[in-house]
């Protein structure tokens, strides 16, 4: 009998996005029938004892402190990018050239031309990729994108609307972070959250023709860790309303200054048929309007996406018992992993990244309603 294949993990990151990753890379073995064992071999990040803290609690074999060691490393076969956006480049273009495959926090980069120059590496080194969209994998979106598919709200696709809303920022006394500053994040609301409902809307209903924009600042000076004032160089808000090159209307918002919204991801489509709603608050549920139904009892019904033949479902509880927003990475994972076995494209890959990176680009730089 052949020796079962090992995947070495390295992840690059120990924060938010290390912590949720980290379970996703330990869960994922455990629920799925991966075609490799996962050894979770090293977890890299800048603080020497916040990293030896984090290896031993979220279960890596080892603490790291210069990625660049990570991926020297010839036993290393995944590098996962956790990292402010200002790193996303440098690491990922690095690990592609060692042959390493890749899964990176989204946005891809900064801007287009470092979202560029991370594709041609990866198509160049032939090595698998993987932008880190992981509401793709949220069974009641999967579910919404066979339903699209398979003509359930009809041929054509009307509207596509999305807010993503949350308040964390909204203090005007909260200090300033690198995701407030440019020259790392690259965008503010825009590229953080707003990044997350433009891959739904390319995912769900197709690629985007035009865009026009407004976006605000509304707090434009905060204080660094020494207490010194800053200027605030990103958005705080952005309002974004567009076409789809099949001709359907898109409508977005992202804020981090919706009092009261911690993490609202809302959308709604509205096809010739009927329409879909989601709620991420509400994410075990799809809200479906079809238009075929009796006059007497047609509204809105509930989809409670519970049952084990909905998208990814029948890995985890019995129906009715839901889950939750770690399942989306761990979900991710696993598909990451059988594409690299398998040796086939999995989505969202760098090149889609790099088209998420271009709609960011052109909102940034679209001109605003007129003045009245």
């Amino acid at each position: 009998m052949p020796k079962r294949r090992a995947l070495s993990v390295a992840l690059i990151g120990t924060k938010f996005m290390g912590r949720a990753h980290s379970n996703a890379w330990r869960q994922a073995p455990r629920f799925f029938d991966l075609p490799a064992d996962i050894r979770m071999a090293a977890i890299c990040g800048r603080d020497r004892a916040g990293t030896s803290r984090a290896a031993k609690i979220l279960g890596w074999e080892k603490a790291v402190i210069d990625w660049k060691a990570i991926i020297a490393d010839p036993l290393i076969d995944i590098v996962d990018i956790c990292t402010p956006n200002d790193s996303h480049a440098e690491i990922a273009i690095a690990a592609a050239r060692a042959g390493k495959a890749i899964l990176c926090e989204k946005p891809l980069a900064r801007n287009v031309a470092e979202a560029r120059r991370m594709v041609d590496a990866v198509k160049r080194a032939r090595v698998a990729n993987m932008v880190c969209h992981n509401y793709r994998r949220v069974p009641t979106v999967a579910l919404a994108k066979q339903m699209i598919d398979s003509g359930k709200i009809g041929h054509r696709i009307y509207h596509f609307r999305a807010r993503y809303a949350q308040d964390w920022i909204a203090d005007e006394n909260f200090p300033l972070v690198w995701r407030l500053q440019s020259k790392v994040a690259g965008s503010g609301a825009l590229g953080d959250i707003g990044a997350h409902i433009i891959d739904l809307a390319r995912f769900l209903v197709g690629e985007i023709a035009v865009v026009s924009a407004v976006s605000e600042t509304f707090v434009k000076r905060r204080l660094t860790k020494n207490r010194q004032p800053a200027r605030v160089d990103v958005d705080d808000a952005v309002s974004v309303i567009g076409k789809f090159r099949n001709a359907a209307i898109l409508n977005l918002e992202a804020t981090r200054f919706a009092r009261g919204r911690k993490n609202q991801l809302t959308f709604e489509i509205n096809g010739s048929r009927g329409s879909l709603a989601f709620d991420l608050e509400e994410m075990n549920r799809l809200r479906f309007y079809d238009s075929a139904d009796p006059n007497q009892t047609r509204g809105f019904r509930d989809i409670i996406v519970t049952e084990s033949k909905h998208p990814y479902v029948g890995n985890w509880w019995p129906p009715g018992h839901i889950i939750g927003y770690e399942h989306s990475f761990v979900h991710t994972v696993a598909d990451f992993v059988k594409a690299i076995v398998a040796r086939k494209k999995i989505e969202p890959d760098f090149t889609d990244g790099l088209k998420t990176q271009r709609v960011l680009d052109a909102i940034q730089r679209a001109r605003p309603l007129s003045s009245l």
